[in-house]
C-alpha cells in the first residue's frame, strides 16, 4: 500500500540541522501520523507521498516548507518585573510561555539588560534547512 491521504504511516527518520544529528527515532518506537492530517511539517509530507513499507528516503525540506523562516518581528522585550524574582536570566536561556491559546511554547533569551530581557518567540528550527533519513516501517 502506498502512502496516501489517510494512511497511517509508521517510520524510522534521523534529523540532521547544520551538520548535526539533532533527533531519531532511533532505540525508540518508531514516528507514528495520520498522512494529510498535518502531523508532521509539511515538506517531509510532502515527500512521503507515494512512499511504501520498506521504501528509504533523503529528504531536504527547506525553512519554508519545515518551520518556517526566521521573523525578526518574532523578537519581543518583556519587562524583567515579570519574571521570577530568583529567575537569573542568561542568555541562551529558554523559557516556557504561555501562547495566545494557553498552550506552552519554548522561548530562548537573546539579550539581558538591567531592566527587560529579549526573547526570540520563534521557533528554534525556524530559518535551517532540515535534511531527514526516513524509512518507511509500516503504511496501513
Amino acid at each position: 500500500m502506498r502512502i496516501e491521504n489517510g494512511s497511517k504511516v509508521s517510520l524510522e527518520y534521523t534529523l540532521s540541522v547544520d551538520g548535526g544529528v539533532i533527533d531519531s527515532s532511533e532505540g525508540t518506537e518508531p514516528l507514528r501520523y495520520t498522512h494529510g492530517e498535518q502531523q508532521i511539517i509539511p515538506g517531509l509530507e510532502k515527500e512521503l507521498t507515494g512512499l511504501m513499507a520498506g521504501d528509504e528516503k533523503s529528504v531536504t525540506v527547506a525553512a519554508r516548507d519545515g518551520y518556517g523562516e526566521f521573523d525578526p518581528q518574532a523578537l519581543r522585550e518583556i519587562p524583567r518585573s515579570l519574571l521570577p524574582r530568583d529567575l537569573q536570566p542568561e542568555i541562551g536561556m529558554t523559557l516556557a510561555v504561555r501562547g495566545p491559546q494557553g498552550q506552552a511554547m519554548p522561548v530562548q533569551i537573546t539579550a539581558v539588560d538591567p531592566d527587560t530581557i529579549t526573547v526570540d518567540l520563534n521557533h528554534p528550527l525556524a530559518g535551517k534547512t532540515l535534511h531527514f533519513e526516513v524509512k518507511i516501517v509500516s503504511v496501513d
